[in-house]
């Protein structure tokens, strides 16, 4: 197995290769270029992603199975969370590539993991995509949520309903703040104006890390009425205290 990460950097040159092995030989290993068949990776590559083995089934943060010590302490606005990978070597690669570097093929490759990840879970009634402010979403090119969402719904049957939810305040990205203002941040971030009484929603993101900005989402659709929201990440960082 061979992660071929640089590579994968490089959007021209992926794309026109990836085009040409397609056209010749068939579907290609996205790592590392293998023969995959009709999968997107090759049966070594996908063993070698870092996979979660157990978790809490609220946060999806490192558990025994059962629901962990913080959210029985402070239970989150979403019921449930289930992440198809942890946020580590090459995940983390993989998922800046398409955050920043508009990978959109990774798209098809993360959607496809979740959506087997979640293929157990009850199903939804629609999937909410995290919004993006206008001028986010502007500046990046791609809501990477929305192009991940897209693969879940045509593979699961289940109704994209990006415009349930919008996101009214830019923040400043999470990312660049310390874990105990990162709730603070998103507070008034989303707006929702639709009825959502009795309905069952799966939030869909790329990673989550402290959970503030999908616990502020999930909490604006249960006050709209939703009765469970669930929470679909490709990716769980796993905090370190």
């Amino acid at each position: 197995m061979n992660f071929g990460i640089k590579s994968i950097l490089q959007p021209t040159q992926m794309n026109s290769r990836l085009k040409l092995r397609q056209a010749l030989f068939g579907q290609d290993c996205l790592l590392c270029a293998a023969a995959s068949g009709a999968q997107m990776l090759c049966p070594a590559c996908h063993a070698g992603l870092p996979h979660i083995a157990s978790a809490c089934p609220c946060c999806a943060a490192p558990s025994a199975g059962q629901v962990c010590g913080e959210c029985l302490k402070h239970p989150p606005s979403f019921d449930r969370t289930r992440a198809a990978l942890e946020y580590a070597f090459p995940a983390d690669k993989l998922i800046q590539a398409l955050k920043y570097g508009g990978q959109l093929a990774l798209a098809k490759l993360f959607g496809s993991l979740l959506a087997e990840a979640v293929a157990d879970q009850a199903r939804p009634e629609a999937i909410l995509p995290m919004p993006l402010h206008p001028a986010r979403l502007k500046m990046r090119g791609i809501n990477q949520a929305l192009e991940i969402a897209k693969v879940i719904s045509k593979r699961r049957n289940i109704l994209l309903a990006p415009g349930l939810a919008q996101r009214v305040v830019d923040t400043t990205p999470q990312a660049s703040l310390p874990i105990d203002a990162r709730h603070t941040n998103v507070k008034g971030a989303f707006a929702c104006d639709k009825d959502l009484r009795g309905q069952h929603i799966a939030v869909v993101d790329d990673v989550m890390t402290s959970g503030a900005t999908l616990n502020e989402l999930a909490k604006i659709l249960k006050r709209a009425g939703a009765a469970q929201v669930d929470v679909w990440v490709v990716a769980r960082a796993v905090m370190h205290h």
